[in-house]
């Protein structure tokens, strides 16, 4: 029997993808008030500017060993103490400029006071756009009084909290929430699952990890033993070598499966 449920964060709990797309959405239709420019052509040059300027960075193998993905890096400030961090912290304004200012190059428009205007805008309109999956907090709801709920998601600590600080009924269900960042290591490490066990003083077998990342949530809690529960609400393809224990397309079906 089951005692504890770990839940991943964003796109699990928190729509985080269609976040960062209302926010783009926005920002690059304010642009287009301000230059003749396609706010699509514009989305999709400054995400293909982001991804491959990330990459660059020294920080690169840090972020991917916790789980901070480019676009995350828009508009983050990373105010966080530790060495690899404040490096984050150092970078990121101008690689939040240079992607907005090469989005708008790459389209023929060379205005860098606007691409700076644009990589302050983007952040706004983020913190603007907190999106929650309309079923996630009657589940909550539901597994709150059976069952001890951890929250374990990768990421910087300041990112992570500004995302619980403009959803605020969230994190008050859970009883640990535990941020890669702030741990040391991010999903799949078996590390921070084996963490999560001691937070709440259960076996492995005690325990269900729910989330939407077959690389991330899947895979590292088939590692420790714990059975794992993917959303797949997009239809994403199966993987041969990551096989979840259960697979649901909405966060209901997860409360029919523990029945």
């Amino acid at each position: 029997m089951k005692k504890a449920i770990f839940f991943d964060l964003d796109d699990t709990l928190l729509w985080d993808n269609k976040s960062v797309s209302v926010a783009f959405h926005k920002t690059c239709a304010y642009a287009a008030t301000r230059v003749n420019v396609d706010p699509l052509k514009l989305e999709q040059a400054v995400r293909a500017e982001a991804s491959a300027l990330y990459d660059t960075y020294e920080t690169r193998p840090f972020t991917q060993m916790i789980g901070i993905n480019p676009f995350e890096g828009l508009w983050g400030t990373f105010d966080d103490p530790s060495p690899n961090f404040q490096k984050m912290k150092s970078i990121v304004p101008v690689y939040q400029q240079s992607a907005w200012i090469n989005g708008l190059k790459n389209l023929g428009i060379e205005n860098e006071e606007l691409g700076r205007e644009l990589a302050e805008y983007f952040p706004k309109m983020r913190k603007e756009s907190p999106f929650v999956y309309e079923e996630t907090y009657e589940v909550l709801d539901q597994l709150k009084e059976k069952y001890t709920l951890l929250l374990m998601t990768n990421g910087s600590p300041s990112l992570q909290n500004i995302k619980l600080e403009i959803t605020p009924e969230i994190g008050p269900y859970f009883d640990h929430i535990l941020i890669s960042g702030a741990f040391g290591k991010g999903k799949p490490d078996p590390s921070i699952f084996e963490h999560a066990l001691e937070l709440v003083g259960l076996k492995a077998d005690e325990v269900l990890m729910v989330g939407d990342n077959l690389m991330t949530d899947i895979l590292g809690s088939s590692k420790v033993g714990i059975q794992s529960v993917w959303i797949n609400r997009e239809d994403k393809p199966v993987s041969n070598e990551v096989k979840p224990t259960y697979t649901i397309k909405n966060l209901r079906e997860l409360l029919t499966l523990l029945n």
